[in-house]
């Protein structure tokens, strides 16, 4: 639901990866921005509205996304797709973050897109410091990105691991995000993301930034 840039852009890129896609959006003119090659089906309607809903196929959908430019248009129509047609993958899309967590806690998946641009601009402000790009909905595990001592480079996934005690989920290497393994080794310029329970960032990001106490 939703046929802005974010929604045309979406819908595009799951026709690319070989899915059926319908769109909705209460401006018919909107579906220009999907262009003539789009093969998939656009529906003029509220994105809440059963008929609305049921005309764009939504009782054989494998996955709802709600990205209108309306918190609470975008909320309603992600409940309505879970709890009226059993959708199991939704995701809305929200500008307020303090309403992201509360439906995130209830079980609908949100993007909170005032955070995300802030948090996307503060990381490249204030380059030093963990930066949490994930919290599971308790808020105990994050994911992170964080900064490291020059003198990591060159040892091998296992080894940081053995020295640091975190989790190294990937590495971001030239903009691509690639898993890692035991003998993955940690090149220069590469991104590290790092899994930890909240209440110990600080000691991990303390740790990335001291230099190793032995090399590998």
């Amino acid at each position: 639901m939703g046929c802005g840039r974010v929604g045309s852009t979406i819908a595009h890129s799951l026709e690319a990866a070989g899915h059926s896609v319908a769109v909705v959006d209460q401006n018919a003119e909107a579906f220009r921005r999907l262009g003539p090659e789009f093969g998939g089906r656009t529906v003029t309607g509220v994105g809440f509205d059963r008929d609305t809903l049921i005309e764009a196929g939504i009782e054989h959908a494998g996955a709802f996304a709600a990205v209108s430019s309306g918190d609470n248009s975008n909320i309603i129509s992600a409940r309505v797709a879970r709890e009226t047609f059993g959708i199991d993958n939704v995701v809305a899309r929200i500008y307020d973050p303090r309403r992201a967590e509360v439906y995130t806690r209830l079980g609908i998946p949100t993007v909170a897109t005032v955070r995300w641009t802030a948090d996307e601009m503060l990381r490249r402000l204030l380059p030093a410091g963990a930066h949490a790009l994930w919290a599971d909905p308790s808020g105990h595990v994050v994911l992170s990105e964080v900064p490291y001592h020059v003198r990591w480079v060159g040892r091998s996934v296992k080894s940081i691991q053995e020295h640091t005690g975190a989790r190294i989920a990937f590495v971001t290497r030239f903009g691509d995000a690639q898993l890692v393994t035991s003998s993955t080794v940690l090149q220069d310029g590469d991104l590290l993301h790092v899994l930890t329970r909240r209440d110990d960032v600080a000691r991990t990001e303390a740790m990335f930034a001291a230099e190793p106490e032995e090399a590998e």
